[in-house]
């Protein structure tokens, strides 16, 4: 059945296509975050590990939100590994890093997500699609303030 919400297919194709690389880098940040919560240690293994846990566990929610805004608009939204690993500005991890270094990479992963993020914007603008803008702003909302909790950790 054809879509017709006011937005026409070409323009829903663009914001699909940039929700794709959201959530692509959402997923890869959410496993990454995943995998320092199994793998911190020291001193400050404590309150890191509840800290990823929490965040994980956000990231886990907005993944599936962003999934359902791109089938709303009428595409199938990626699912695998190798197409979130296309997809993503996030690298993917191949070691344990110390955990100040998680602290550096989860900074750095949330400031991609919310350049992925804030890229889509001028699409949806143009469109008129609030809900994707509702969510996006959402998303920077949430990417801004924990990469300014994360730096906070790695002050003197």
């Amino acid at each position: 059945m054809d879509i017709d919400i006011g937005i026409n297919e070409k323009d829903r194709k663009k914001i699909a296509d940039g929700l794709s690389h959201l959530l692509a880098d959402t997923y890869t940040l959410y496993l990454k975050t995943h995998n320092y919560h199994w793998n911190v240690t020291g001193p400050m293994f404590q309150t890191l590990h509840l800290m990823f846990e929490q965040h994980y566990t956000e990231l886990a929610l907005a993944v599936d939100a962003i999934a359902e805004r791109i089938r709303a608009l009428g595409f199938a939204a990626p699912g695998t590994y190798a197409q979130f690993v296309k997809l993503s500005s996030i690298p993917e991890e191949t070691k344990i890093p110390a955990a100040t270094d998680m602290i550096k990479n989860l900074v750095k992963g949330h400031e991609a997500v919310a350049r992925t993020a804030r890229a889509i914007f001028p699409q949806a603008d143009k469109a008129s699609d609030e809900p994707t803008a509702d969510l996006l702003t959402q998303r920077l909302q949430v990417h801004e303030k924990t990469a300014w909790m994360l730096r906070s950790l790695l002050e003197k």
